[in-house]
């Protein structure tokens, strides 16, 4: 039983004392989000692409969308996703989340909306993602683009507060990051961010993501 809250000095955010997800308000994920020193990463020939951090109140509590790509699509066909995708020219990144979010669900949320950024990950696939934690509240049904999206899911912050696994492959030194989640192996980059956001928005750790790996299949 969550009997008493402590504020994390790191980022200023409440925890409870037997280190669980105690609940979290628009604010605190805001101040949270303020006071994370974000990494940017350049993009260096690679191609800029965002993805909307949705945070939606299913009526019992928070959690974010999650989307399972279509079996049709070329790329990672049937992997988890954030709902995201590449930026168009000129375009920011939050503009980019917010679009590809509509376009993805049919939820059209507001730039005021937007929390925050997390770090920027570096894809095998020569992309560099920028994750946009947005407060989507209370959200009428999606309507999933059936040639993008096979599937919508909430993700409630307590099913997120898990602990990743990591595995080695021959490919790469580096660990690849898988978290259990929805009944399966969500993989890294989906990994790594929603990872990322349980540590800083939930827990209150810095904590950096950059240097997971990606399965191989993700590599194309």
């Amino acid at each position: 039983m969550r009997t008493s809250v402590e504020p994390d000095e790191r980022l200023g955010v409440p925890r409870s004392e037997d280190g669980g997800v105690t609940p979290r308000s628009r604010e605190s994920i805001a101040s949270a989000l303020a006071s994370f020193e974000r990494a940017a990463v350049p993009l260096e020939g690679r191609r800029p692409a965002a993805v909307a951090v949705a945070i939606v109140d299913d009526g019992d509590e928070h959690g974010l969308l999650l989307t399972r790509r279509s079996a049709t699509m070329r790329v990672n066909p049937g992997q988890w996703a954030l709902p995201g995708g590449r930026a168009d020219a000129g375009e920011t990144a939050v503009a980019a989340a917010l679009r590809e979010m509509e376009e993805e669900l049919g939820l059209g949320c507001a730039e005021e909306d937007v929390l925050g950024l997390l770090d920027d990950y570096a894809t095998r696939s020569g992309y560099v993602i920028t994750p946009v934690v947005v407060w989507c509240g209370r959200i009428a049904p999606p309507v999933p683009n059936a040639a993008e999206v096979a599937s919508v899911h909430v993700v409630r912050f307590s099913a997120l507060d898990v602990e990743p696994r990591f595995v080695t492959i021959p490919e790469s030194e580096a660990p690849v990051i898988q978290l259990p989640l929805v009944g399966d192996y969500v993989h890294a980059p989906t990994a790594a961010l929603l990872h990322q956001f349980r540590e800083v928005a939930l827990h209150g750790r810095p904590t950096r993501v950059a240097h997971y790996e990606q399965p191989v299949f993700a590599w194309r």
